[in-house]
């Protein structure tokens, strides 16, 4: 089984690229925004794959990081969503819109995903709710020094935020000093979707 791949880019598709390693060609298909996300030809680039063994042969599917490959898995847990469809909700949403989604249980989102509709999409954010801290990135201190513990910020939605990006499984601490970034990006005024919103794309960096 290959995790795993890094090498050059030799080449790139409407739904795959090649990527040479040592002088082989590995065909990986991706979702349209990785395959954008893509360093030129010729650059070297390392993918997270997941190997499908098939029938008709091997299949790899390329991602980012491994995050991103756990949420492919995950999706396709979900009843009707097979390869296909999860290539294609990754393929739209980044994986901190995704998790913003599933934590609003916006479902209208979801079904922005090419070939994903109304019930597939509602069903993606009922049934990886309980699946979210999980798929939560892992929070590495360095020195294993405990993180300071943050404050957390005034106002209801702020309070909101801060008990959603905990519900999917980040630190407290980590949550409301991502809740305080967005608020200072938006302003005290914002609502809790948006400061969940923020503060997703403030842990993904």
């Amino acid at each position: 089984m290959i995790g795993k791949l890094t090498g050059l880019v030799d080449s790139v598709s409407v739904s795959t690229a090649i990527i040479d390693v040592g002088g082989v060609g590995y065909e990986v298909t991706m979702g349209a925004r990785q395959l954008g996300a893509l360093p030129p030809v010729g650059q070297p680039v390392s993918l997270a794959i997941d190997t499908y063994m098939r029938e008709d042969g091997v299949r790899l599917y390329g991602f980012a990081s491994e995050h991103e490959r756990a949420w492919f898995r995950a999706l396709q847990t979900v009843q009707g969503v097979g390869a296909k469809v999860a290539l294609a909700v990754l393929g739209s949403l980044t994986v901190a819109d995704l998790a913003n989604a599933v934590a609003l249980q916006d479902k209208a989102h979801v079904s922005r995903a090419q070939g994903v509709g109304p019930k597939v999409a509602a069903r993606i954010v009922a049934e990886l709710k309980d699946k979210m801290p999980a798929l939560a990135p892992a929070i590495s201190v360095p020195g294993g020094v405990p993180s300071p513990v943050t404050e957390l910020p005034e106002g209801l939605a702020a309070r909101d935020a801060v008990s959603a990006l905990t519900n999917l499984g980040y630190a407290h601490g980590e949550a409301a000093s991502a809740v305080s970034a967005a608020i200072r990006m938006a302003g005290n005024e914002a609502g809790a979707a948006e400061l969940i919103r923020l503060g997703l794309k403030e842990l993904s960096q």
